[in-house]
């Protein structure tokens, strides 16, 4: 269900590995969410370093959503960034197992390229 690397490099450093990798896969980063500075914004303290990126493959995600609108629910792609235990951890949820919950087996090639990338990309960003 979870695809997940770590890495011994810095947050910044894996971050900035991950933006380029994802670029080479042809994925754009439509948002990152800084759950720690989001948090504190609100007044909740918390000590992780936890970034949330959205990722998309326009082209992928067009095929998807011509097939079957509801998966919309599910997009776009996110990467999770987070240290845990002095080690910083970059994971996913499958993209194969997302779309399992639809019950479409007409999308699931899409879906196992679109992992494919994207598993690639976490590997490079930890490598």
């Amino acid at each position: 269900m979870i695809y997940e690397k770590e890495s011994t490099a810095t947050l910044d450093q894996v971050v900035a590995k991950l933006e380029a990798a994802v670029a080479e896969h042809k994925f754009g980063v439509l948002g990152v969410h800084d759950l720690k500075k989001k948090m504190a914004d609100k007044g909740v303290p918390f000590d992780h370093e936890c970034l949330i990126f959205e990722v998309c493959n326009p082209l992928q995600a067009k095929k998807v959503l011509e097939t079957d609108m509801s998966i919309a629910n599910a997009l776009p792609c996110r990467i999770c960034v987070y240290e845990q235990g002095g080690t910083i951890h970059v994971s996913t949820i499958r993209p194969t197992f997302m779309l399992s919950l639809f019950k479409n087996t007409q999308l699931q090639d899409v879906a196992q390229e679109i992992e494919d990338s994207i598993i690639k990309a976490i590997d490079e960003a930890c490598s």
